[in-house]
């Protein structure tokens, strides 16, 4: 019963990344929940899984032309960079701290995308392309190591944070999807150094959440972009919530 709850949480999952670019974060406390694994092996194990579904996701996007690669290099940059950094930190530090400045961040991006200013006129940094790469940079850098750290996908970090930024709802999820594989392999690679993914289990759950990720994909090119933004900052409250929850 608890692995056909747990594939169901996969699908939904899927759902979230694939619509809104989060959601991955809640399959980390199904894991603590549903299976005997430590907290440590539930952050690598779902972190693992996140190649798999960032892969789909980006030949989903860019199958309809919704990936923009001059936004996504620097992004793929950034968490390529950091993502073992985070992972290596994660197997020293007592990441509980981070956790929580990460779920609070995450919140507040939320807050700002539902009920903050309209979405800017002009493109973010219009004129100025060294200091939008040099931003982007920094977003997937924040992106990778959070991802290395908790395990949380990099969309739950980079969707947020490009919206605040200003950048469309849908670009930001489908570089999302792209930045997702790059920082899902950096911090894989030190977990599996580790020995704290479960291969088995994450072969299963990556299964379900590629279903699940091909439903949110459609999904999301049929929402209009501020229903989307709406929905991503909703999703970011509750995601940055249970969090906290895990960690308190």
């Amino acid at each position: 019963m608890s692995l056909i709850l747990l594939m169901a949480v996969a699908v939904v999952v899927g759902v979230c990344i694939g619509a809104a670019g989060v959601g991955g974060v809640l399959l980390i406390p199904a894991l603590q929940m549903l299976t005997p694994l430590s907290v440590h092996a539930s952050m690598a194990t779902a972190l693992f899984t996140f190649i798999f579904t960032g892969v789909v996701g980006s030949w989903l996007f860019q199958r309809r032309g919704s990936i923009a690669w001059a936004l996504t290099l620097p992004l793929c940059v950034g968490g390529a960079l950091f993502g073992v950094v985070g992972a290596w930190a994660a197997a020293r530090i007592d990441g509980r701290l981070l956790s929580i400045v990460l779920a609070v961040l995450i919140v507040l991006a939320g807050m700002y995308t539902v009920f903050g200013g309209r979405v800017r006129a002009s493109a973010p940094f219009h004129g100025r392309p060294n200091r939008q790469r040099a931003a982007l940079f920094c977003v997937g850098a924040l992106t990778g190591f959070g991802s290395g750290l908790t395990g949380v996908g990099g969309p739950a970090l980079a969707v947020p944070m490009m919206v605040l930024l200003g950048f469309p709802a849908i670009v930001a999820v489908g570089a999302s999807q792209v930045v997702q594989i790059v920082a899902s392999v950096s911090g894989s690679i030190g977990n599996l150094g580790h020995g704290t993914v479960n291969l088995a289990l994450a072969g299963w759950l990556s299964l379900f959440e590629i279903v699940g990720v091909w439903a949110g994909v459609h999904l999301a090119h049929r929402i209009d972009a501020r229903t989307l933004r709406i929905a991503i900052g909703l999703l970011c409250i509750g995601v940055g919530a249970g969090l906290l929850l895990r960690e308190w």
